[in-house]
C-alpha cells in the first residue's frame, strides 16, 4: 500500500507505446524510477504489454505477463489500447473507440500532469486530454480547477517522427494547445511553426546509471562496436563498408554489433559479399552492454537521424573514442566536438569514416585522449542534474 504522504503528492502518468526495448523506452522508464524516488505518485499508460521490456525496480506489475501485482506499491501500469472485440468496424469507428478510451483513462487517474513521449502518442494525448482539468491550490491557499498539463516530447527528427503532410499538420496543430514541448536539440525546433517553439525547451537524455564509472584505464581490447536497433536508419550498413575498407591494413580488429532487427540478415549478407563475415560478431539483442563494450576501443554511430543518442553519450561516458555521424538534428554535434572528443562524419559517406577508423587504429594514443575527452559527458548528462531538470520544469507546469 502507498504511504500517506505519497497518496497526497502530485500524480505524473506517462504515456508511451510500450517499454520495449529502445531509446525512449529506457528514458521513460528512467524518469518513471526517477520521479517515483522524489515522492511523486506515478502511473506508466502503454498501448501494450511486448517483452522482452525494460523492467523498472519498483514498476507494479509482472513482467514476465504484464499483469498488475495485488496489493503492491509502486509504479503502476494501465494499458490503453480496447479490448479486440470493440475493434471491429472501420479505421474510423476504431480510432474513436481508441480515443474514447484513451479520454476514459485520464478521466479515471485525474493525473496532475501528462507526460507523452514520440509520435502518433503525442497527437493522442493532446487531443484527448482537451478539456480535462485538475486541482491546484493557488498562492492564497484556495483549491482551484486548471486545464490538465500535457507535455508533448519529440524523441527524434521531428520530420521524420511526424514525416507525412497529415501528421505534420497535426502535430503543429496539436503541439500548441500542449503546455509544453520538450525537444532533445536545438536543430529540432526549426521545425515547429512559432507557436510550438514557443513553449519548446531542450531537455537532453540522462546517462543510464550502469554506464557511469571510472573508464577502463588498461590496454582495450581491437574492437570497434555499434549498439542499436538493426534498420535502414541506424544504417549499420555504413559502418559494415567503412570496416572492410580498413581489414587489410588492420586484420587485428573486429567489429561487434549490438542490437537486433529487421535488416540483420542483410547486414549478415552484406558482410558475406565484402569478405569480413569472419571478423563481424553479431551479438543480437543482449542485456548488459554495459559490460560487453567497456574494455573496447573504438565506437562508431553510423545513423542516418538520431535525437539525442543514447547509444553515443554511454559509449562517451565509458572513455571509447567515438564516431558519429553528423546527423542533420544536430544530437550527436551537441556531444562531439570534432577532433577533441570524437570524430564526426558526413551521413552515408563510409570513405571518410573508414579514413577517421583507420586514423584510430593506427594511434591508440589518440583513441586514449579522444576517450578521456569524451567521459567528461558523465558530469554534463549525470542523471541526478538531467532527471532533476525535468522533474523541476514539469512542476512548473502542474503550477500555472
Amino acid at each position: 500500500m502507498e504511504d500517506a504522504a505519497r497518496k497526497e503528492a502530485p500524480h505524473i502518468v506517462l504515456y508511451i507505446g510500450s517499454l520495449q526495448k529502445g531509446g525512449a523506452e529506457r528514458v521513460m522508464g528512467n524518469l518513471a524510477e526517477y520521479f517515483y524516488a522524489q515522492g511523486m505518485r506515478v502511473t506508466l499508460v502503454t498501448t501494450y504489454f511486448h517483452p522482452p521490456e525494460y523492467v523498472l525496480p519498483h514498476g507494479a506489475w509482472d513482467p514476465v505477463t504484464g499483469e498488475p501485482l495485488e496489493n503492491e506499491s509502486g509504479i503502476r501500469r494501465v494499458y490503453s489500447d480496447p479490448p479486440a472485440d470493440l475493434l471491429t468496424g472501420g479505421r474510423l469507428h476504431n480510432f474513436k473507440v481508441r480515443f474514447d478510451n484513451l479520454r476514459g483513462i485520464w478521466r479515471r487517474l485525474s493525473p496532475d500532469l501528462i507526460l507523452s513521449f514520440s509520435g502518433k502518442n503525442n497527437l493522442m494525448a493532446v487531443a484527448t486530454a482537451k478539456g480535462l482539468k485538475h486541482t491546484i491550490t493557488d498562492n492564497k491557499g484556495k483549491q482551484v480547477r486548471r486545464p490538465l498539463p500535457v507535455v508533448v516530447s519529440v524523441r527524434g527528427m521531428p520530420a521524420r517522427e511526424y514525416s507525412s503532410r497529415g501528421m505534420k499538420l497535426c502535430a503543429q496543430a496539436l503541439f500548441a494547445h500542449a503546455a509544453g514541448v520538450v525537444l532533445q536539440t536545438g536543430g529540432a525546433a526549426k521545425y515547429f511553426r512559432r507557436a510550438v517553439r514557443k513553449k519548446s525547451v531542450i531537455l537532453p537524455n540522462s546517462i543510464h546509471p550502469a554506464f557511469l564509472r571510472p573508464p577502463y584505464e588498461g590496454k582495450r581490447r581491437k574492437e570497434v562496436v555499434c549498439v542499436g536497433r538493426l534498420d535502414g536508419n541506424k544504417n549499420q550498413g555504413m559502418l559494415i563498408r567503412a570496416f572492410a575498407k580498413t581489414r587489410d591494413a588492420h586484420p587485428e580488429y573486429t567489429l561487434h554489433i549490438y542490437g537486433d532487427g529487421r535488416k540483420r540478415e542483410d547486414f549478415e549478407t552484406l558482410s558475406e559479399e565484402l569478405g569480413i563475415r569472419d571478423h563481424v560478431v553479431f551479438h543480437g539483442a543482449v542485456s548488459g552492454v554495459d559490460r560487453r563494450i567497456d574494455q573496447s576501443e573504438i565506437f562508431v554511430l553510423p545513423s542516418k537521424t538520431e535525437g539525442m543518442p543514447n547509444a553515443l553519450i554511454e559509449a562517451m561516458s565509458l572513455g571509447l573514442a567515438c564516431i558519429s555521424t553528423d546527423c542533420p538534428s544536430y544530437g550527436p554535434r551537441d556531444l562531439i566536438r570534432d577532433g577533441e572528443n570524437g570524430f564526426l562524419v558526413p551521413v552515408d559517406r563510409d570513405d571518410i569514416m573508414a579514413e577517421k577508423l583507420a586514423v584510430l587504429m593506427s594511434d591508440p594514443s589518440l583513441c586514449a585522449r579522444l576517450g578521456a575527452a569524451a567521459a567528461r559527458v558523465q558530469e554534463l548528462y549525470n542523471p541526478d542534474r538531467i532527471n532533476r531538470q525535468w522533474l523541476d520544469y514539469l512542476k512548473g507546469l502542474m503550477c500555472r
